[in-house]
C-alpha cells in the first residue's frame, strides 16, 4: 500500500529583487510515477488571489481533489500582482514555474513530457500565454535550456484580447475595461486603449499559431466581468489556424460558472486532459 504523498508547500521558483518569492505548492496522488502534471493557475483580476484555495464560487467543486483522484499531480502557483509588477511579470512567473517542474520533474515524481496548464478569470489569460507562447524565444524571460511548454490547456472564462474586451461586454457588465482603474489597464501599466502596443502585447490572440497545443475553451454565455465574445474571439482564431481548439459555452452562467453546475465542466476538463495528456 502507498503512503500519502508529502506535499511540496511554497517551493521558490523565482526570485526577483523587491519583490515577495514566487512560489507553488505541488501535491501527488499515492500512485506510482512519473505522473502527469496539471499546473492551476488561480484568478483575481491580477490584483488578487491565492494558490492556497479556490475562491468561494469554485471551492463547492473541490476541484484539486477531483485532479488528484483522477491521477494526475497538481501544481498551484503564485505570480506577481498588478499592484506589484505590471505585464509580463506575471507570464515571466507562470513560466518560470514550469520550468521549475520540469527541471525536477524526477525528483518530484512527475513525467516532464506531460504537462498541462489548467486556469479560471486572470489564471485563465496567462495559462493560455504560456500554452500559445512555450519555448518561444521572442517572449522574454525564454530559457533554451529547460522548455516551459505544456502538451494541452483549459482556459475557464478567460480575457484573450484586451482591446476587444470593453466593445463585447456584457449590457450588464459589471466594468468598462478600457478605464484606466480597470483591472485589464493596471495589468499593462494605463489605460488600455492608450497603449494597444502593450495591450496587444499581453493578449493571447497575439500568439495565435498552428503549433498551438490542444485547447479548451470554457464559458458562461451570462458573464458579466469576461465578456464571452473572448473566449468565442480566441477560439475563431484558432480554428481559423487549424489549430486543435474546442469550445464549450454554458448557458444562463456568469462569471465562475455562476448560475451553473460545476461538476459537468470539471469532469469535461478532466476528460479533455484525458485525451491528450495520453502517451
Amino acid at each position: 500500500m502507498l503512503r500519502q504523498p508529502t506535499p511540496v508547500i511554497d517551493a521558490i521558483v523565482a526570485e526577483h529583487p523587491g519583490y515577495r518569492p514566487v512560489t507553488l505548492d505541488l501535491f501527488r496522488p499515492p500512485v506510482d510515477g512519473p505522473l502527469p502534471l496539471v499546473i492551476w493557475v488561480h484568478g483575481g483580476a491580477w490584483r488578487y488571489g491565492t494558490n492556497k484555495h479556490d475562491g468561494p464560487q469554485l471551492a463547492p467543486a473541490r476541484i484539486g481533489d477531483r485532479i488528484l483522484a483522477a491521477g494526475y499531480a497538481l501544481a498551484r502557483l503564485t505570480y506577481r500582482l498588478s499592484a506589484e509588477a505590471t505585464f509580463p511579470a506575471p507570464l515571466h512567473d507562470v513560466k518560470a514555474a514550469v520550468r521549475w517542474l520540469r527541471r525536477n520533474a524526477a525528483d518530484l515524481g512527475l513525467d516532464r513530457s506531460r504537462f498541462a496548464i489548467w486556469g479560471e478569470s486572470a489564471g485563465g489569460h496567462l495559462a493560455a500565454l504560456v500554452a500559445l507562447t512555450g519555448d518561444d524565444p521572442t517572449v522574454g524571460d525564454h530559457d533554451p535550456g529547460v522548455s516551459d511548454a505544456v502538451r494541452a490547456g483549459v482556459l475557464w472564462y478567460a480575457p484573450s484580447n484586451l482591446l476587444t474586451m470593453a466593445a463585447q461586454n456584457h449590457p450588464q457588465g459589471l466594468q468598462d475595461h478600457d478605464a484606466p482603474d480597470s483591472p485589464e489597464s493596471r495589468l499593462v501599466g494605463g489605460p488600455v486603449q492608450e497603449m494597444p502596443k502593450e495591450s496587444a502585447a499581453a493578449s493571447p490572440v497575439s500568439y495565435v499559431s498552428p503549433n498551438a497545443p490542444p485547447l479548451l475553451l470554457v464559458h458562461g454565455d451570462q458573464d458579466r466581468v469576461v465578456p464571452v465574445g473572448q473566449s468565442r474571439e480566441l477560439h475563431e482564431r484558432l480554428t481559423a489556424v487549424g489549430a486543435p481548439a474546442e469550445l464549450r459555452i454554458v448557458p444562463g452562467a456568469d462569471h465562475c460558472f455562476v448560475g451553473a453546475d460545476l461538476a459537468p465542466l470539471v469532469h469535461d476538463g478532466l476528460t479533455f486532459l484525458g485525451r491528450h495528456l495520453t502517451n
